[in-house]
């Protein structure tokens, strides 16, 4: 018993390190780029050049008849508050209206169809409102140049009445704020 045990304990030893040594983290050398002729060409020490910036143009004031942001005016479906994908191209020009002039303010006015009751649609006008602020701030408009207000179902474009004139109430409109 006494020589198993002193001939089982080396070659236990011995796999013990043959393990260690399997489980090490190999070492990654990586193989050196092969130099290329113009870096054996130039010089070993070369200045770095400055980086050339142009001078951009300063942007001109934008007029209020040049914007014409007034008359953006963008939809949504029933009961919801999510941007339409065709309000994503209004969006994008009005965006770059916006970002023109960034002295001016404007009033995003959200408002609701006549369908609900209307603690739900002056939630849902200032959720659309604020959608579409979401998307400009998104477009790189500032968000110190955007003011929400939800309007719920006053001031209707169009009779409550009629399918097609509830779709045109479901709106949010960006007025210019001087």
């Amino acid at each position: 018993m006494k020589s198993i045990k002193s001939g089982f304990l080396p070659v236990l030893l011995l796999f013990a390190i043959i393990a260690l040594q399997a489980c090490k983290a190999k070492k990654l050398v990586q193989k050196p780029i092969p130099p290329t002729e113009t870096a054996i060409a130039a010089p070993s020490v070369q200045p770095k050049p400055k980086p050339v910036t142009e001078a951009k143009p300063p942007v001109p004031p934008v007029k209020k008849e040049d914007l014409n942001i007034d008359a953006v005016k963008i939809q949504f479906d029933f009961n919801s508050s999510v941007l339409r994908t065709g309000s994503y191209g209004i969006l994008d020009q009005a965006a770059s209206a916006i970002k023109a002039n960034p002295s001016v303010t404007y009033q995003l006015n959200g408002y609701a169809s006549i369908e609900g009751t209307p603690e739900h649609n002056m939630i849902l006008s200032k959720d659309r409102a604020n959608a579409v602020k979401t998307y400009l701030v998104n477009a790189g408009v500032s968000p110190a140049n955007l003011k929400v207000k939800g309007f719920g179902t006053r001031n209707p474009v169009a009779d409550n009445n009629t399918e097609t004139g509830r779709e045109l109430n479901r709106r949010v409109e960006i007025k210019t704020k001087y």
